[in-house]
């Protein structure tokens, strides 16, 4: 074919030039910023790492090996920060009923196939639809806003400390180049011993000592299965779906539109790691919302934060498993608190989109008050009160 030039032009050189030029793809990135924001959702991860040892007597190798791994596949295959968090129903149920490690296991089997089977049954798609703004927005308003309930409480353990750290982070927060999370890391390391000088001998204690990981799916048996389902799997699956399902979902594409996930490919995943992790000692994990707002407000914006972190506990997994329990005391109540104060707060910022429309502000309040309570409990009202609004079955 001739060119406005006049000269010959192959018609596949034409039909490639013709082509529409695809962005460029996000890769991961290992900066400071990044590994500031690796540490940004440890105010959920400790204190459930530590309950769990102490209390359910779970083995620190397995269950941080396994959210290591967890951690840097979630980093290299979505590369933004989506999180990986402990489920927090089955972890509160676990740590308050006394139950064992293997119906813990079973439970996270189960957990895994369920939301394997929601995520490639398409199960999920007619549920989702029923997901409209003012919904997902009281969700992630609800979250918020319990992050930073429960943040508020922890800081009250030492509001001096708290006080400072707070005042510290809210003037590094957007410093690029001293990012807040290493100031709080460091107060939070300076503060421990002053605050608690018994623990220096403790410290003492660390010590190194390399161990594998060991496969324990021998240790389950059916009836683990069916009490771990009964007890954790179940009550577990609302919250699953409002936190870890739908609101991370528009999370993660609100903050990052050209690495969009799915509802599908979200449940998918927390299926995968599910099955996986007990098989070698790791407990119930999810995409929780809350830990990308931690990930983000500290500075990560790729998946290199997931891969930092999960890599700082694979190798406390291998090298230091049998002091875990010593080695998290070094970061005070306080200190997680502000952490968790300041991922509550940029989770519950989302809302501000919510628009101008009394209706959807009421639905977004309505549903943001249940969250607190129970996500299950406030997707399903949300639901029905958005419906009954836009068909004009009842006025606010």
């Amino acid at each position: 074919m001739l060119t406005d030039a006049g000269t010959e032009e192959l018609d596949g050189e034409s039909t490639a030039r013709e082509k529409p030029v695809s962005a460029p793809k996000t890769h991961n990135r290992y900066n400071k910023m990044e590994w500031a924001g690796a540490f940004g959702d440890i105010g959920t991860l400790i204190p459930f790492v530590v309950a769990y040892i102490t209390i359910v007597k779970i083995d620190p190798l397995g269950l941080l090996f396994m959210f290591g791994i967890s951690l840097m596949v979630a980093g290299f295959y979505y590369r933004t920060p989506i999180p990986i968090q402990p489920m927090k129903a089955i972890g509160a149920a676990a740590i308050a009923g006394g139950i064992s490690p293997a119906a813990l296991y079973g439970s996270g089997l189960t957990t895994g196939l369920f939301w394997l089977l929601a995520g490639t049954t398409g199960a999920l798609k007619p549920i989702s639809k029923l997901a409209t703004k003012p919904v997902v927005r009281g969700i992630m308003l609800g979250l918020g806003l319990s992050f930073m309930v429960d943040g508020v409480k922890r800081m009250k353990t030492a509001p001096i400390l708290a006080g400072i750290a707070l005042v510290v982070t809210y003037l590094l927060l957007t410093n690029p180049k001293l990012p807040a999370m290493f100031v709080l890391l460091l107060i939070g390391v300076a503060a421990a011993p002053i605050m608690n000088p018994q623990i220096i001998p403790e410290l003492a204690g660390i010590h190194l000592g390399f161990r594998l990981p060991v496969f324990s799916l021998h240790m389950i048996s059916w009836n683990d299965i069916v009490v771990g389902t009964l007890l954790f799997t179940i009550p577990q699956i609302p919250l699953t779906l409002g936190n870890a399902v739908i609101a991370i979902t528009a999370e993660n594409n609100e903050l990052f539109p050209d690495r969009k996930v799915t509802e599908k490919k979200i449940a998918v995943s927390q299926g995968i790691m599910n099955l996986a992790s007990p098989l070698f000692g790791g407990i119930p994990m999810c995409h929780g919302a809350g830990g990308m707002a931690g990930h983000v407000r500290f500075g990560a914006t790729t998946g290199g934060a997931l891969v930092i972190l999960g890599t700082v506990l694979i190798g406390i997994a291998l090298f230091f498993s049998d002091s875990v329990a010593i080695i998290f005391k070094i970061f005070p109540n306080a200190i997680l608190g502000v952490i968790l104060f300041f991922a509550g707060s940029e989770l519950a910022i989302v809302v501000r989109d919510i628009g101008d429309r009394k209706s959807d502000f009421y639905v977004m309040l309505i549903v943001a008050a249940f969250a607190m309570w129970n996500m299950g409990a406030a997707f399903l009202v949300g639901v029905i009160l958005d419906n009954a609004l836009r068909r004009g079955w009842v006025k606010v």
